[in-house]
């Protein structure tokens, strides 16, 4: 087919560039709304109108924010500290353990292999608020006594962190070893023949060439850990422990007071920049790792 018998009519390209148009206004308008609004130094409890650029715009919203976002006596530098540490972890977590789990299911065969596969299947369809009140127990159960140190796992970063994992853990697994499956034995073998042992060729065969799968995995996880709500809402009582989403809420919530909507917006932004910082770092990964098996 030719260049001329590809282009499309002048009628259908203009009917397409004002959909696209359309789109993209309708997904930039809100962050460009929530954008002014953060710079808007008015304190407004209610924004009357929209302005792209509001009168005497500032960064003191921002200001204010970094300082101390909600009444309680924590910073957004901790706040930011406890989350990073609980995406981090969750992400790192779930792809260690997922990347081993899957090569496993992926390249052995061995008794009780399909039962273990179905298993995670169960894990993966089941809403994960189901588990909360199981998860809530058991960890409350868990005190770790030093002498005068008193520590119990539910009420801590970690055991929020232990309760994400369970249910990031099932759908890493699964994606990691939809990739495996293509990637081809006869690489291994090579490798083998070639003298390195198998974990020679896990480590310098598989892990890079999975390079795309774990990143979308490890993006994943640490969007789920970085937004994750419900659990820390539920179990963290400590202000010292308490998380960007946590605080978030405290803005909004009816705790909030008269919180001004420019410190909200300043707030929305600053929690959400990360993960979208996170996604363009590993966007050639992820959108590889996206289109896998798209294309044979």
């Amino acid at each position: 087919m030719s260049e001329k018998e590809r282009r499309l009519p002048l009628f259908k390209q203009l009917i397409y560039q004002i959909i696209l148009l359309a789109i993209a206004f309708s997904v930039l308008f809100p962050i460009m709304w929530i954008v002014s609004l953060s710079l808007d130094p008015r304190n407004l409890s209610r924004p009357p109108d929209f302005r792209l650029i509001p009168p005497g715009a500032s960064f003191e919203a921002y200001r204010r924010v970094l300082a101390r976002p909600t009444a309680n006596p924590v910073t957004f530098a901790e706040l930011a500290f406890n989350q990073l540490k609980l995406a981090g972890g969750v992400s790192f977590l779930a792809v260690l353990v997922g990347v081993f789990a899957a090569y496993s299911f992926s390249r052995f065969d061995y008794r009780g292999r399909k039962g273990l596969m179905l298993s995670v299947v169960m894990v993966l369809i089941l809403p994960g608020i189901a588990t909360v009140a199981p998860l809530f127990v058991m960890l409350n159960r868990i005190v770790i006594d030093w002498g005068s140190i008193q520590f119990n796992l539910r009420n801590s970063l970690y055991g929020v962190g232990l309760a994400l994992i369970s249910g990031q853990l099932p759908f890493a697994i699964w994606n990691l070893k939809g990739f495996l499956d293509t990637v081809p034995r006869d690489l291994e073998e090579a490798a083998l023949i070639d003298g390195a042992g198998p974990t020679q060729a896990f480590f310098r065969i598989i892990l890079p060439l999975s390079t795309p799968a774990l990143a979308v995995t490890a993006f994943l996880g640490f969007s789920s850990g970085w937004t994750e709500f419900a659990l820390s809402w539920l179990f963290l009582t400590d202000a010292k422990d308490f998380t960007l989403a946590m605080s978030l809420w405290n803005m909004t919530g009816p705790y909030s007071g008269d919180t001004p909507w420019s410190a909200f917006s300043a707030m929305a932004l600053m929690v959400a920049a990360p993960v979208a910082i996170v996604y363009l770092l590993l966007q050639k990964y992820i959108v590889g790792g996206l289109t896998i098996g798209g294309v044979k």
